[in-house]
């Protein structure tokens, strides 16, 4: 069945454009925009260790080279080391230490009803920037009384965040349609929308997600990683067991967001 609904919110914050926004949506921008830092941090932490081990492995191999009574080459070949130590532990002290409040997520398990939580969530979106931008959502759901164990909050704002997405890349006059179903074991839920580069950087619309992280999203995904925005999405997923998925996305072409959680949801061991 497909069904909709309305709402209004209360305690409006302003958004990066300007225009109001309920709290609830602050705090989930916020919370998006933490879950992306520590994503970012975790990427350059592992793709700087793989250039300073070269760099480690190829002193070796350039001191075994050198003239060992040389003492300016010896030098030399003992500064590229203390270098690469050096970035090596800045890499542990700063960059793993910061991202740690998102690499172990603790989850508050219990069980709650599905439907409510999309027929929110469409709500937030919906009536926090989907009519300010002319876009319309529909809520094509399969549900009826499943429920599931897990950290609702937290599936929450991973729904929030692609809803949110979506609508931020449509263009005016559009539809997002957020489809959801649940089989033997497991909840799934997919979020289709027409993919439109201009809406989603055009600063003169309304925004609530970050700008750097709009045209990062445009950007050609490198071994097929997910889009920066979607740190949260993969990580709540991941933490419940489940996964999240992110098609190619193309200017003006069908684009597809995917969330599967297990019903029963444990944290993966």
């Amino acid at each position: 069945m497909t069904t909709s609904s309305t709402g209004t919110a209360g305690g409006a914050q302003p958004a990066s454009s300007g225009f109001a926004v309920s709290e609830r949506t602050a705090r989930l921008r916020a919370e998006t925009a933490l879950f992306m830092r520590d994503h970012v941090l975790s990427l350059v932490s592992h793709d700087l260790r793989g250039p300073l081990n070269a760099i480690h492995s190829w002193a070796y191999v350039l001191e075994r080279k050198l003239d060992a009574n040389d003492p300016n080459a010896q030098r030399a070949v003992a500064g590229i080391r203390s270098g690469v130590d050096q970035q090596v532990k800045l890499l542990e002290t700063i960059v793993d230490a910061t991202r740690a409040e998102t690499r172990s997520l603790a989850l508050a398990y219990a069980p709650f009803p599905l439907h409510p939580l999309l027929d929110e969530t469409v709500d937030e979106v919906r009536t926090n920037l989907a009519r300010t931008r002319g876009v319309e959502i529909t809520l094509d759901s399969q549900l009826s009384t499943e429920q599931l164990n897990g950290d609702r909050e937290r599936l929450a704002a991973a729904l929030w965040v692609m809803l949110t997405f979506a609508v931020e890349a449509s263009a005016e006059g559009a539809a997002v349609t957020l489809s959801t179903r649940a089989e033997p074991g497991a909840w799934h839920t997919t979020i289709s929308y027409d993919a439109n580069e201009a809406a989603l950087n055009d600063a003169a619309s309304p925004h609530v997600l970050e700008a750097f992280a709009r045209k990062q999203a445009g950007e050609p995904r490198e071994a097929k990683r997910i889009a920066w925005v979607f740190a949260l999405c993969k990580r709540v997923a991941e933490a419940h067991g489940g996964s999240f998925e992110q098609s190619d996305v193309s200017d003006g072409e069908a684009a597809t967001l995917a969330l599967r959680v297990p019903l029963s949801a444990t944290a993966p061991k």
